[in-house]
């Protein structure tokens, strides 16, 4: 993979089959939400309770209380090993401040809200949100951002501990060591082999600052990783990928080979398509593309990629528009990710991406994704089967396709898996899988 070619700036005026693609990693939020998403509570509840879910062995979808309060947004999940589930979000607080706040439960309901930090010069993103982690040690982790100088895209990685369940939190670590007032982002946490806690990111030391307020600048953005052990100190930083798309998530899982890093790279040609690392033998392996889209965009398209794995089987789902035709894509492995079987389309024809994937006990991948409508939007679930049949999908929930609707997320524990998203508000369903 070439690494030569020089960064444009991010803009949302391209050719018309990109337009609606590209978007800017800025932090402001999109108004525009569909009428669905501006539904009462109890009217999106009633809606939600109509709907079925015709897969083999599943019960009605059911709504979840929020435990978030109006306004909240920016929700992630995370299952620990017991099969806990934790939901992260933030809250916007008086005189700009913002809080990261997490709840827990078991598929039927949260436990009340604890804060695991605030502060007033957060880096608040729609699509660069906070994360929790929990070790196989019953210890919590969670990531935020913090601005660390005036520019927009000054910003630094900040990671606590909670050793209480999150009772207490310990002081913040910075993961990477290179102090410069640049981007550091979109962060997936896991637990190491060692079982200390791993940190993957993108890192923009090598970018400059550009002019207008709302520029990256020129350069190349990386993807970085470290591991923090359970007194703080920092394992040694090592350098995946010199040259990534500039704000696609990133994903990570850990198979029974070792971690695997999914995310958006980019060639010198411009191509951005999903590569994937892997540590094996103790070393990083070199990128390899998931699959060859060859989607060539002027642009981040701020719209990663997620994996999961279980055992050596590996699942990722990702959002591609090669010639302006939009597409949910779900690629399964049997060795670890070394390879890859071909791509399976996701979508009902007009995605908006944002996808989330999760591996069931029987070993089928449940992808979800925000499909675009004429009312509005929608998250939509569908289960691919492990020899890539496509089952009939589902609607969780109508939902906006604007900015401040975020990333919709899923996990699953045991045989219930566990949706949230963004409307006013964080909100919460689950249904039973087989």
């Amino acid at each position: 993979m070439s690494r030569a070619a020089t960064r444009p700036k991010l803009s949302f005026n391209g050719p018309p089959t990109q337009r609606g693609y590209l978007a800017q990693c800025d932090v402001s939020h999109d108004s525009k939400v569909s009428r669905m998403a501006r539904l009462p509570i109890a009217a999106l509840i009633a809606l939600l309770a109509s709907w079925s879910i015709t897969t083999p062995a599943a019960e009605t979808l059911r709504q979840i209380p929020s435990p978030a309060p109006e306004g909240s947004a920016q929700a992630n999940l995370t299952v620990a090993p017991d099969g806990r589930v934790f939901l992260s979000w933030i809250e916007r607080q008086e005189g700009g401040r913002a809080a990261l706040r997490f709840a827990s439960g078991d598929g039927k309901g949260w436990s009340a809200p604890r804060t695991i930090a605030e502060g007033a010069n957060w880096f608040v993103n729609w699509a660069d949100f906070p994360s929790m982690s929990v070790l196989p040690d019953g210890s919590l982790a969670a990531h935020w951002l913090v601005r660390s100088a005036a520019g927009s895209f000054a910003y630094d990685v900040n990671v606590a501990r909670s050793f209480d369940g999150g009772a207490t939190w310990g002081t913040p670590i910075v993961p990477h060591r290179d102090g410069t007032p640049t981007e550091h982002g979109f962060v997936s946490l896991f637990a190491a082999q060692d079982g200390s806690l791993a940190a993957v990111w993108l890192d923009g030391r090598a970018m400059r600052a550009g002019g207008g307020g709302h520029d990256h600048g020129e350069g190349d953005m990386s993807l970085r990783y470290a591991t923090i052990a359970r007194d703080g100190t920092l394992g040694d930083e090592a350098l995946l990928d010199a040259r990534t798309c500039e704000c696609c998530q990133t994903s990570a899982a850990l198979t029974r080979d070792g971690p695997v890093v999914v995310y958006r790279d980019r060639s010198a040609q411009e191509v951005r398509d999903i590569a994937i690392v892997r540590l094996a033998g103790g070393k990083w392996t070199e990128p390899a593309p998931v699959a060859r889209d060859a989607w060539r965009i002027e642009g981040c398209p701020v719209n990663g990629p997620a994996v999961a794995a279980s055992d050596r089987r590996v699942a990722v789902a990702w959002y591609t528009a090669v010639d302006g035709r939009p597409h949910v894509k779900v690629a399964l492995s049997n060795d670890a990710g070394a390879s890859f079987g071909a791509p399976v389309i996701a979508d009902d024809g007009k995605p908006a991406g944002r996808v989330a994937i999760l591996l069931l006990a029987n070993g089928d991948a449940l992808v979800s994704w925000l499909e675009q409508l004429p009312d509005g939007g929608a998250v939509r679930v569908r289960r691919i089967g492990s020899d890539g049949t496509r089952h009939a999908a589902v609607t969780v929930t109508p939902a906006g396709t604007a900015r401040s609707n975020g990333f919709p997320r899923m996990v699953r524990t045991g045989r219930t898996v566990v949706f949230a998203w963004s409307g006013s508000r964080v909100l919460t369903a689950a249904m039973a899988v087989p």
